[in-house]
């Protein structure tokens, strides 16, 4: 497996980088700039914080290279009234006339009807190619995979060392030749797995490039998402993209620290 190869995300059939940038932290648009012309990444997610530094790189990366880019934006809105004009308002801030993904922010059970709605009039618009689910009750990814007709085209979910349940829960039910896409966050367990006063003493614990590392690992996850706040954290990020799957010894230490974060 190796994660400088772009992959497909499920049944998108959109070329992505395993590594996804999203903008909450921080992270300058040289940097993101960098991030796709030296590695690829590719997937853009202007999201829950819309940080100027990301809608610098998308305007920038955009003029020449729009086909190559997969940008998310979020939508949180429960009325359905609310979603498109905030939408729209995010395209015209990025010089976009289309967003590649929406995604339904947040949502532990299934959407309801007229939040779906407002998002398929916006994929019919042209607006929006694809629809995304994100949210924390994993069981509800696994029901919608094994529904005839799926909410969504991507779901976006915990999972890292210390959250695993998404090994039962989601992953047995996307391996599967149609299905959906699958990103995954919160690699670092909000920078918990990195820090050493919260596991066993005596324990090293994981570097962030690990962390990513551990999460690409898993063939069920199609993109890590990462959330840096400067260059260097960046860089730490791509590391996993060329350093590729942990070994074993390596994924039986990273579940042990993870075990170690949750006891």
């Amino acid at each position: 497996m190796d994660f400088r190869a772009p992959t497909v995300l499920g049944r998108t059939g959109l070329r992505v980088s395993r590594l996804g940038i999203g903008s909450s932290y921080g992270v300058q648009a040289p940097d993101i700039e960098r991030a796709f012309h030296e590695h690829g990444v590719n997937l853009l997610y202007w999201g829950t914080i819309r940080r100027s530094g990301m809608a610098e790189a998308i305007r920038s990366l955009k003029r020449s290279h729009r086909d190559r880019l997969v940008v998310a934006l979020q939508s949180y809105d429960r009325s359905g009234i609310l979603m498109r004009p905030f939408f729209e308002k995010g395209l015209r801030s990025l010089g976009l006339e289309y967003a590649d993904l929406l995604i339904l922010g947040l949502h532990n059970r299934v959407p309801p009807p007229r939040v779906l709605d407002a998002a398929r009039a916006l994929v019919e618009a042209g607006k929006i190619r694809f629809l995304a689910l994100s949210g924390h009750r994993r069981s509800l990814f696994g029901e919608l995979a094994r529904m005839p007709d799926l909410a969504t085209d991507v779901f976006m979910f915990r999972y890292n060392a210390a959250h695993r349940g998404a090994e039962t829960e989601i992953f047995p039910f996307v391996a599967k030749t149609d299905r959906p896409g699958t990103i995954a966050y919160t690699a670092t367990r909000w920078g918990h797995l990195l820090d050493p006063k919260r596991i066993s003493p005596g324990e090293k614990p994981l570097t962030a490039t690990e962390c990513y590392r551990f999460a690409l690992s898993h063939p069920a996850v199609d993109v890590c998402l990462t959330g840096p706040a400067t260059a260097a954290q960046m860089d730490d990020a791509l590391s996993a993209l060329a350093l590729g799957p942990l070994g074993a010894d390596e994924m039986a230490r990273a579940r042990r620290i993870g075990d170690s974060l949750r006891g």
